[in-house]
This record gives structure tokens, C-alpha cells and sequence, in this order.
């Protein structure tokens, strides 16, 4: 593996006493978007999300479908966004999200290879059901790839249990039901799934989806390790945001779950 361990990371990160930020960037949404994810580290962010565009983004709400076709249109490709990031260091480690079709295209254990010479040390699949999912993770982990599970807040106890134990690098925890995007308020099912899924497993549990800025990002991180934020992030890319526009949000939403914002 040539990136930074994933779990190992966050679980440093989190015996400092720090909630867990992580950060989503579309690949090739923007020439400088290498430049977005390096601000996003520098600005406090544990890790960087980095979304692989597929066309058909069944999880995804508006702003990040709208950056994959962006990054789409300007001829972005999975190959692209990995050769983009060789030899990079963002100091954190680089989580790869995208789609089974790409995975399962490629070849789950040259899809794993190429993640790790990319510098990717983690990956989310969320169309892969946990079913069919046992190949991939094996290949990943044998690539040194590790997959973070989505739980979602109907999962029931058993399969959250099975989650939980094949889940490497972080378990990703759903806010609410449906796609990705930005909510006026968070589900109380945020603050039941936490709850669940910390008293199953000690492995970093981050939540996300509908976290719209620093106060949602407290309070989805309550009873939890920490928060993925992109919507929020991806809104202000695809509107023109400079890089240090970026960072001043990232920085906004590290000071928060610090309990150091306004």
C-alpha cells in the first residue's frame, strides 16, 4: 500500500480527543481540484473523500450528480483521477468513492491495485451489496485497500453487527434515508444509529449525509467519531469557490467540532 492507513489514522486522530472530519471532493470536477483536496487536509480535514464520477450517481443528491457530470463532461475518467493523484501526499489519507459498475468493470482485484498505486488507502462502494461484496473486500484488503461499510437507520441489529465487523478503515453511518445533500435540520434517526453502531464496534464511526455546515457537523458528530461533509463543500466548488474560499469552510468546520467556532 502506498498511502496512508486509513484506520489506523483516524484512530491516532481520535485518541487525540478530536472529532473526525472528513472531507469530499469530486475528481476532475475542476483543473485545480488536486489543489481543493490539499487545502482541504492543510484546513484540518482527517481524511479527503475523493468521489470517482460515474454516470449514474444512485446515491448522490443534486450538487454531487451535478459534479460528476461536470467532471463527466470534461472527460474525466477513473484512470484520470488516479493517475492525478500518484506521487501526491495530502498528509491524510485518500478514500475512494464510486459505483460497482466501475469496480466490477475493471476487475475488483486490479481496481484494488490501481486505488493503492494511486496513494487510496480506503474505499466506499455503496451499491455493492454486502452479499456480493465478499470478493471485493478481499481483493482490497489484499491490495492493503480498506472498505468502509454504509449502515443506514433501518438497518436491522444483525446485519448493523455484520457491518460493523467487515467494515475497515471507518463505518460509515447514514443520517437519514435517501440520497446525499444538504438538510435544513438532521433526522433523529442520526443520533439512534450513532448510538448503535458505537456500542457495536470500536472502530471509527463517522456519520454523513445532509450536513449542511459547522452546526450540523457538531451535532451528527455527537454521538459519534466524526462526520463526512460534501454537499456542502462540493456546492461552493462547482460555484466558482477559490481554493482558499474552500479551505476558510473546512477550517470553519474543523474549529467547530474543535468547540472552538463562533
Amino acid at each position: 500500500m502506498n498511502g496512508r492507513p486509513l484506520e489506523a489514522s483516524l484512530r491516532a486522530a481520535r485518541a487525540e480527543g478530536r472529532k473526525l472530519l472528513v472531507a469530499y471532493v469530486t475528481g476532475g470536477v475542476r483543473d485545480d481540484w488536486v489543489d481543493l483536496l490539499l487545502a482541504m487536509a492543510d484546513a484540518g480535514a482527517d481524511a479527503v473523500e475523493v468521489g470517482v464520477p460515474f454516470s449514474d450517481p444512485m446515491m448522490d443528491g443534486p450538487t454531487i450528480q451535478e459534479a460528476s457530470f461536470v467532471a463527466l463532461q470534461r472527460g474525466t475518467t477513473p484512470p484520470a483521477v488516479l493517475s492525478a493523484l500518484r506521487g501526491v501526499d495530502a498528509g491524510v489519507p485518500l478514500v475512494a468513492m464510486t459505483y460497482a459498475n466501475l469496480v466490477l468493470r475493471a476487475g475488483t482485484k486490479r481496481f484494488a491495485s490501481e486505488l493503492s498505486a494511486a496513494g487510496i488507502s480506503g474505499a466506499i462502494v455503496p451499491d455493492l451489496p454486502l452479499e456480493e461484496s465478499g470478493q471485493w473486500e478481499a481483493d482490497a484488503a489484499g491490495a492493503g485497500v480498506e472498505t468502509a461499510l454504509l449502515a443506514a437507520p433501518v438497518t436491522p441489529d444483525d446485519r448493523l453487527a455484520m457491518i460493523c465487523e467487515r467494515s475497515h478503515g471507518f463505518v460509515y453511518g447514514v443520517n437519514l434515508m435517501g440520497v446525499t445533500g444538504e438538510r435544513e435540520s438532521l433526522a433523529a434517526s442520526s443520533a439512534v444509529l450513532a448510538k448503535r453502531l458505537k456500542s457495536l464496534t470500536d472502530k471509527p464511526v463517522v456519520m454523513g449525509f445532509g450536513i449542511s455546515g459547522p452546526a450540523q457537523a457538531v451535532a451528527a458528530a455527537q454521538n459519534a467519531d466524526g462526520v463526512v461533509v460534501a454537499s456542502a463543500l462540493m456546492r461552493p466548488v462547482l460555484a466558482g469557490a477559490s481554493i482558499e474560499q474552500l479551505a476558510g469552510q473546512v477550517a470553519a468546520l474543523r474549529a467547530a467540532l474543535d468547540g472552538k467556532g463562533p
